[in-house]
């Protein structure tokens, strides 16, 4: 059953008298190397898969080590069940980012220490903010849930998984081969951030991924400029010139249905992002910038969350060293990537982009594609009771309304547990801009570890009465 108000207060007591326990185990989890995407730290994957499984099993879990071809899942089960209350799947992983370059770094990688960082407590180590240190809220709310109430809260399987930095092989295979292991009413997941070191943020837009690679060929092989520069179609010419109408003047994509399945922001959601203390002048001026080229009449913020784009990711052909070579290339190629929104479908933006090309494409000139797996946009159903619940716990726990953001990058794993398990889910992480994931000197703050576990602990006596 849903605990009250004063059991409540009580766990959030312990969490906050724990906090020392606490960050311990975090330094243990964060001093095994479980680098994933390096064969060389196989060992270190599995060690802190049974890591993870030991401590799990230490609090009450019903836990498990999965092997798969790549790295283990583990999985974990409350063994308490209620079916007056939502079934609740958390996910996160285990695996981290390579830590080259190792020079960069001001202290050993796995070696976690608590240093000041902008006046805050910040704990650096390799995955302390991506994403151990944040996969542990969730565990260190269960674990003072349990010592106050006595049980685990019911209805909880979490699902961590050692591949997510290394492309996740292992991951659609085995949810589509354990899929009532993982069945629930709805998945929480923690690989987001918060809008700013005080104010909460619910992630409720992914957008979507399109990879493409043009390669033109011209010539059969490169050729003198001088013999053949005017009468031999230059591929990287031709190129350019495709590459260059894909926009107009102000922003817009040229393919055609390109804006098909995009919706425009809604009411209540665009008011909010207007009032965030937001400056699209420091924004970009961080970065040596000082005008916003994407779309006009779109803020910065609507640019980067809400609206899709297209963008030339890198241009290569003919001679690129020091110095000259008068080559005429055989060859020019371009990456290029779609970042999707709302109902867009990668399938049509991948046709509409070849069409595009070979519609310009003149005598002489051959072109191929090689595609990068697609993946559409995520946007979830805030209007579901849940997402206002879990805003007004958020709301509890840090006094700052939560902002309903959106992510201008994609998590894939979201994707999957809608299309695989039917499960929407519910974003919500305490990662902060500074905190350098996959770069050096990566940290979490100490706030974020410690009311983020508060929060989760809130979050669930919310939406355990829907």
């Amino acid at each position: 059953m849903a605990i009250d108000d004063a059991t409540l207060e009580k766990i959030l007591e312990r969490i906050d008298d724990q906090l020392p326990q606490a960050l311990e185990r975090l330094k243990a989890f964060l001093r095994i190397r479980s680098i994933s995407t390096d064969p060389a730290f196989g060992e270190d994957c599995s060690q802190a898969a049974d890591w993870l499984v030991n401590d799990l099993v230490d609090i009450g879990f019903d836990a498990k080590r999965h092997n798969t071809p790549g790295h283990p899942m583990v999985v974990a089960k409350s063994p308490q069940q209620d079916d007056s209350l939502p079934s609740l799947l958390f996910y996160g992983h285990y695996d981290v980012q390579p830590v080259d370059p190792l020079e960069l770094w001001k202290r050993e990688p796995f070696d976690p220490v608590i240093e000041k960082h902008n006046g805050h407590d910040a704990l650096f180590a390799r995955g302390a903010a991506d994403d151990k240190g944040q996969l542990m809220t969730f565990v260190e709310a269960c674990r003072c849930w349990k010592d106050i109430h006595g049980a685990l809260p019911p209805n909880i399987t979490l699902f961590f998984e050692g591949e997510e930095e290394s492309g996740s092989p292992s991951l659609v295979p085995f949810m589509e081969n354990h899929r009532e292991l993982l069945e629930s009413d709805l998945a929480l997941v923690c690989d987001t951030g918060m809008w700013d070191a005080n104010t909460p943020a619910i992630s409720t837009m992914l957008r979507g991924m399109v990879g493409e690679e043009i390669t033109i060929t011209g010539p059969s092989r490169d050729l003198h400029s001088g013999m053949y520069g005017g009468p031999a179609i230059n591929p990287i010419r031709v190129l350019t010139r495709i590459l260059g109408e894909l926009h107009n003047d102000d922003g817009v994509v040229q393919l055609p249905g390109f804006y098909d399945g995009v919706t425009e922001l809604p009411e209540k959601v665009a008011k909010q992002w207007e009032s965030l203390d937001f400056s699209e002048t420091d924004f970009l001026s961080d970065v040596g910038l000082s005008v916003a080229a994407g779309e006009k009449g779109y803020s910065v913020l609507q640019q980067i969350w809400s609206r899709p784009t297209c963008e030339i990711n890198g241009i290569s052909g003919g001679y690129t060293g020091e110095g000259f070579k008068t080559v005429l290339p055989s060859q020019a190629v371009a990456k290029l990537s779609f970042r999707l929104v709302g109902d867009q479908d990668p399938d049509k933006i991948s046709k509409a982009l070849y069409q595009w090309v070979e519609e310009r494409l003149p005598a002489d000139c051959e072109v191929s594609f090689k595609s990068k797996d697609g993946s559409p946009a995520t946007v979830m159903p805030i209007d579901d009771p849940v997402f206002t619940q879990a805003a007004d716990a958020l709301e509890a726990e840090w006094q700052k309304p939560a902002v309903f953001a959106g992510c201008g990058g994609s998590i894939p794993v979201v994707g999957y547990i809608k299309d695989i398990l039917g499960t929407d889910s519910l974003l919500v992480g305490f990662g902060l801009d500074d905190d350098a994931i996959h770069s050096p000197n990566e940290k979490y703050n100490l706030s974020s570890y410690h009311k983020g576990t508060r929060s989760w602990a809130r979050i669930l006596q919310a939406i355990s009465t829907r």
